[in-house]
């Protein structure tokens, strides 16, 4: 991102500063009304919005809400998937002062049930018609609902259809103070019963600042940004529906995981966000497609990864590396390159741990990994690597505007307009993870002199052996995975002499090639954390209840269902 850009007559010299975000989508709409704002997929074809059409609409949208009876404060539950739809109803019921509450369309009946009680929404938005279903049936456990619309509906598109006042709305919303609430984000449930996460406007507006100053040096122009994350992943909710437009970027709705290899080829974006569960799968894919491939093409491969390993090591390159690093770049890396799409300039990874090796196989095939760090409880962003100093063992130094202590036991404590007001509902977990103004994250690290964060462990996950020695699992599960035999891993060893692993084979390789890929493993281990026992045992996906929408592996529900076949 260059330091001056001019988008439109708008001059980015530094971010906008904004008392909440729906003042800030709306002044954009009105500076830039022609330029491209959103794209998604509908009838075959691509389809495009303007910012000028984004406000008309919002406008209007906020217009009809108000008619339907939601009011200032009043929670309605969005549960669609990524399409301009989306942007458009937050940001019209963040304008009337209505608190839009982002939820999963992979929740279970149960988990809507509980959001719609436990925030007291009574009113809701679907997407399309399973999502309007879905909502129903939860309406039906939980206590009803007044008002329940859906996108693919002849009403919707009135409500976004009429006549109304930009400008009228917009002076409106500049009157929302930063600190009032913006939307409530409930958690994946990784820990429990998922909690209503209550982000005032200033704390994703920090976020926002925070990482336009970190990709100040990233050569960013006209970007086409390909959206796949959920939008009511935090993540995703405020890098992809509120950073990355407000600097000017197209914002593309992939069509859902299953079309996202497609979709890269086809789009060919230039920045994109990932859990790194994606990066792990292309990852593997590509070590499949090479393992099934002939020697000589196996041999170039290694070779390309080899020089490209030693330029971000900054070891010496021979006369002979340099000569073929060029010929290995056209035949090797830039065919990997490809199945992004060809022109990213970079992937930030967030959301869980990125384990070095993965990060590093692809800095050595030429593409610029950023790994970060953050919770919902925090805009959600806390760190992020900058892409002109990655150190992909580390999830970078702090975003500006956040501060950052490491208590007693090693958990970091963060402080910030990035924090969130607590947990809508209940004082005491507020109370427990905000204590004298900084948030208790809850993850173990160290900050290290030169200002970059390195995780070591989730504090509650930490396991403590029998003998007293305390492991971090997450560095176990994440050196396993990165082998290419294992897909997914889940280490336990609480109270126990040794560590055992609940493993997933990855396709194409069985229970022997998983043994040899626990012993690599081993044989860098130190002795407290190699893994004396494992077991294979089925793939943990969001249908079976043991991975969150986020991509997370629901580390005790996996437990609770497998934990008895180490038994004994």
């Amino acid at each position: 991102m260059a330091a001056s850009r001019n988008r439109d007559g708008f001059q980015v010299q530094e971010y906008p500063r904004f008392p909440n975000l729906a003042a800030m989508m709306l002044a954009l709409a009105r500076a830039w009304p022609n330029r491209r704002m959103l794209r998604h997929h509908r009838d075959g074809a691509w389809h495009s919005v303007t910012w000028g059409e984004f406000g008309r609409y919002a406008a209007s949208a906020a217009k009809r809400f108000r008619e339907m009876g939601i009011s200032a404060g009043d929670r309605v539950v969005i549960v669609a998937d990524n399409r301009p739809d989306y942007v458009i109803a937050e940001v019209a019921l963040m304008a009337i002062r209505a608190i839009p509450v982002p939820t999963y369309t992979t929740n279970t009946i149960d988990d809507h049930a509980h959001v719609l009680r436990d925030c007291g929404a009574r009113a809701a938005i679907a997407g399309q018609a399973d999502h309007h279903a879905a909502l129903v049936k939860a309406a039906g456990i939980a206590d009803g609902l007044d008002l329940l619309l859906t996108m693919d509906s002849p009403e919707w598109a009135e409500i976004i259809g009429g006549e109304a006042s930009l400008d009228a709305l917009a002076a409106e919303a500049d009157e929302i103070a930063g600190g009032s609430l913006a939307c409530l984000i409930y958690t994946s449930g990784t820990g429990g019963v998922p909690k209503g996460v209550m982000l005032p406007h200033a704390a994703i507006l920090s976020n926002c600042a925070g990482a336009f100053e970190l990709l100040r040096e990233l050569p960013i122009g006209d970007d086409i940004y390909l959206s796949f994350l959920p939008l009511s992943h935090s993540y995703e909710h405020t890098v992809g529906q509120y950073f990355l437009p407000s600097i000017g970027a197209e914002i593309v709705y992939s069509r859902g995981v299953e079309h996202l290899a497609a979709d890269m080829v086809s789009v060919r974006p230039t920045v994109m966000t990932v859990v790194p569960r994606i990066l792990e799968v292309i990852r593997g894919r590509v070590q499949s497609q090479l393992a099934r491939g002939p020697a000589w093409r196996q041999q170039l491969f290694h070779r390309a990864l080899e020089i490209g390993l030693k330029r971000i090591d900054r070891r010496r390159l021979s006369p002979l590396d340099w000569a073929i690093d060029p010929i290995l770049d056209r035949m090797v890396r830039q065919k990997v390159r490809d199945r992004f799409g060809g022109r990213l300039k970079g992937i930030m990874s967030g959301g869980a741990r990125l384990e070095p090796e993965v990060g590093r196989f692809y800095l050595a095939l030429g593409l610029r990994v950023l790994q970060g760090y953050g919770q919902t409880e925090a805009g959600p962003v806390i760190s992020a690597n900058p892409p002109q100093a990655i150190r992909i063992d580390t999830v970078g130094p702090l975003l500006e505007g956040v501060e950052l202590r490491i208590a007693e036991d090693g958990e970091i404590l963060v402080h910030g307009d990035l924090v969130m007001a607590g947990y809508w509902g209940q004082p005491e977990a507020t109370a427990a993870a905000i204590q004298d103004g900084w948030l208790h994250t809850g993850d173990i690290g160290v900050l290290e002199a030169d200002g970059y964060l390195r995780i070591t462990d989730r504090k509650k996950d930490m396991i403590v052996l029998s003998g007293g020695d305390n492991v971090a699992p997450a560095r176990v599960e994440g050196m396993l995975v990165g082998e290419p035999e294992i897909a997914q891993a889940v280490v336990l060893g609480d109270g126990k002499p040794a560590l055992s692993a609940l493993l997933v084979a990855a396709d194409g390789f069985d229970a022997e090639a998983v043994g040899h890929a626990v012993a690599r493993v081993n044989a860098r281990l130190s002795v407290t954390e190699r893994v004396r026992r494992h077991t294979l045992v089925e793939a943990f996906t969001q249908e079976n209840g043991l991975m969150t929408p986020t991509l997370k592996v629901r580390r005790r529900a996996v437990m609770e269902r497998f934990g008895d076949k180490l038994a004994g």
